[in-house]
């Protein structure tokens, strides 16, 4: 795997094709429906995985160019309980954020709410897989997304 941060047989770091992939799929997507505009512009860029730790609202992007982490705030500070998984509950924040009427900070607690510590993207499969704390069977819900088409950059 190269360094994220090797210029020298790319020209950019993975850190810079990861922003500007972000940016793309961020100018790219409607305001209902857009997460798979997004992942498709990530999945262009060479992102294979996106895994995010909920609590720590921290992300690790596997890319084809290098691995990046990305800390955002934190949703708890110190100890605090985990929420039983609860499937209805992350449903509901789904089609809560499918239908544009969630912002993402918004979407991460209500999935924390719903007991979700961690979730997956795989960008080849186009799927979303998110995990309770338990990791008992039941204790996870995955959620095929569209295939989308973007304009060339």
């Amino acid at each position: 795997m190269t360094n994220p941060t090797d210029t020298t047989t790319t020209g950019a770091t993975a850190i810079d094709r990861l922003r500007a992939a972000m940016d793309r799929g961020a100018a790219l997507r409607p305001q209902v429906g857009g997460f798979p505009y997004l992942a498709e512009s990530l999945r262009q860029a060479g992102v294979t995985h996106c895994r995010m730790a909920v609590p720590s609202n921290a992300f690790l992007y596997l890319t084809e160019h290098g691995n990046v982490a990305v800390q955002g705030e934190p949703l708890i500070s110190g100890f605090a309980d985990a929420a039983p998984f609860d499937r209805t509950a992350l449903v509901a924040a789904l089609r809560a954020d499918q239908a544009g009427l969630s912002t993402f900070p918004e979407f991460v607690r209500s999935c924390w709410a719903a007991g979700v510590v961690r979730y997956e993207v795989d960008t080849a499969a186009r799927t979303c897989t998110y995990y309770g704390a338990d990791g008992a069977a039941g204790d996870s819900y995955r959620e095929d997304y569209p295939a989308v088409v973007l304009p060339a950059p």
